[in-house]
């Protein structure tokens, strides 16, 4: 079990690293839609499809992310938590989620071995972590926050719906929209670590 101090711990990922497998992804516009009723019915479906293909090397599949918490506007992409058993062995999940049309498209070895994968329809980012991973354990907080907490969702639905008509006239780099979001996210996880007795 990841200590206290790992699990309060922001990733800072180094200026000079690149992530992207196949060079980064063109600029996009930002688009943020409503809650969508639809949402935790395409995580089923993407779950189904990867529960097929990886059978029991997939040991947790979990909607993350905006779209996982109901009311909460979001870009319309599933954010999916995969739990293997060691993500630095690709060759255990990547063909196999290939084979279905996923693509991995960041790895990050620095930072809990992360690989993201991306399916187009339904649009997809598939984020592969190893058992106990903090990051995980981040991702499932942050979502039981904002579902108990309706005063931090208001206050995260207003960051989100600003950050994107902020850049909506540029190109829409994805960076910078979660860069400008960032300090209302901060203060949401200090106040939930706070609470959960994580820090002091």
């Amino acid at each position: 079990m990841p200590t206290a101090e790992e699990i309060t711990k922001h990733h800072e990922p180094a200026p000079d690293r690149n992530p992207w497998v196949n060079g980064p992804p063109a600029p996009t516009p930002i688009v943020i839609v409503d809650y969508d009723e639809r949402w935790p019915r395409l995580f089923d479906v993407i779950a189904q499809k990867i529960r097929a293909a990886l059978g029991d090397a997939a040991l947790a599949i979990e909607h993350v992310g905006s779209t996982s918490v109901k009311g909460l506007p979001a870009k319309p992409t599933i954010d999916v938590d995969v739990t293997v058993a060691d993500p630095a062995d690709e060759l255990a999940y990547v063909p196999a989620l290939s084979s279905i049309g996923f693509t991995l498209v960041v790895r990050e070895p620095d930072w809990h071995e992360h690989r993201c994968l991306r399916l187009a329809e339904p649009s997809s980012n598939v984020h592969i972590f190893g058992p106990d991973c903090p990051e995980v354990i981040r991702h499932r907080m942050f979502r039981q926050w904002l579902t108990d907490h309706p005063e931090d969702l208001e206050r995260y639905r207003r960051a989100k719906l600003a950050a994107a008509a902020e850049i909506s006239a540029g190109s829409g780099v994805m960076m910078e929209y979660n860069k400008r979001k960032e300090p209302v996210i901060r203060a949401i996880y200090e106040r939930m670590f706070r609470a959960n007795g994580l820090i002091r």
